[in-house]
């Protein structure tokens, strides 16, 4: 928990700037929901409203941004407290980025909704409910200063990471075999990058509330799964030359 100060003012300050934090969380992991269903279901009126609503995010990251650099000159703080607004200030942008990576799926989803659906388009989704599923736990992990809550989402970027690998190979074969698919995979392929990088993020998050609270860096490499850059797909027989 942050510690009280005898300026209550500065107590009300920094409890102002995590609750923008929270607010602008609470928007983003919204906003890749609503991505996420938009694509599921091909509903453009939904994607088309993600997009619109990503303003929103960028302007909470200013106010996180105006208000936290306002604290440091005026409050000078040190050591915990410092730590506590040098981690808003790292967080929010790491925020407005999975916001612009949830609008990207909205876009994407507009395309894929003009073309037949393949196969895989119902795996992408399971992808996407599992990366907003971390965005939610390590918010909550930050709301309650929860390192070992943090760590577990810190740790669990793997499944994600083979989920995105297996998928990657999954297209690759569609559109080899069929190059009607080529234009839905090639979109569900950047979807899918999307979300692997939304994943990235949210571990980000955890290593900076790690940092807020400990004061040090979680100083082990996080498990990363990266086949997909060198995955080699044969083509079948009849396509060979």
């Amino acid at each position: 928990m942050v510690q009280k100060h005898t300026v209550k003012a500065f107590d009300d300050e920094l409890k102002q700037l995590a609750d923008i934090i929270a607010r602008m969380g609470g928007l983003t992991e919204s906003q890749l929901g609503e991505a996420i269903e938009a694509l599921a279901q091909r509903d453009n009126a939904r994607a088309e409203a993600v997009v619109l609503a990503d303003a929103r995010i960028d302007v909470l990251e200013h106010e996180v941004d105006e208000m936290g650099v306002r604290l440091i000159a005026l409050r000078q703080p040190m050591a915990a407290d410092l730590r506590v607004i040098i981690a808003a200030l790292k967080i929010a942008p790491i925020l407005e980025r999975i916001g612009d990576y949830a609008k990207n799926i909205a876009k994407r989803s507009l395309a894929i909704s003009r073309v037949a659906p393949v196969r895989p388009l119902f795996t992408v989704p399971r992808m996407g409910r599992m990366a907003r599923e971390m965005i939610k736990d390590v918010l909550d992990a930050y709301a309650a200063v929860d390192v070992a809550a943090s760590r577990a989402v810190w740790e669990r970027d793997h499944e994600l990471d083979e989920m995105y690998d297996s998928l990657f190979r999954e297209l690759l074969t569609y559109m080899i075999e069929d190059p009607r698919n080529i234009s839905p995979c090639t979109h569900l392929l950047f979807v899918a990058k999307n979300i692997e990088r939304i994943g990235d993020l949210a571990t980000n998050i955890a290593e900076i509330i790690h940092f807020q609270v400990e004061g040090r860096t979680i100083g082990e490499n996080r498990p990363k799964v990266d086949e997909a850059s060198t995955t080699v797909v044969s083509a079948p027989a009849e396509l060979g030359g």
